[in-house]
């Protein structure tokens, strides 16, 4: 599952505080709401490296346990609000996640 709109680059810069959230703060509540929806296998956020974008930086990526698990997922959080923003939920290819290709 991919999803969009939930965090920018700036918010995981590092892990120091923006905002009043730290990453470890982001990461935490964004497996405990995608955890409602079934099991997670593995959660993937990638963060910007020394200053530098890397690809998907700004997207969340979540593998469930099951196909349905991850439809679930996506009929709950799309469209729903997330500090503030709208969420875009998409698929995206088992082996994009596995590979890392964002």
């Amino acid at each position: 599952l991919q999803l969009m709109n939930m965090v920018s680059p700036e918010e995981l810069e590092d892990d120091e505080e923006y905002q009043g959230m730290t990453y470890n703060n982001i990461w935490e509540d964004i497996a405990e709401e995608c955890s409602k929806y079934g099991n997670i296998i593995d959660m993937k956020i990638p963060r910007p490296h020394e200053g530098t974008l890397v690809p998907g930086c700004g997207l969340i990526f979540v593998r469930y346990e099951t196909q349905d698990e991850t439809l679930n997922a996506l009929r709950a959080l799309a469209g729903r609000k997330f500090a503030d923003r709208t969420v875009v939920a998409s698929f995206i290819e088992e082996e994009n996640y596995l590979a890392d290709n964002f």
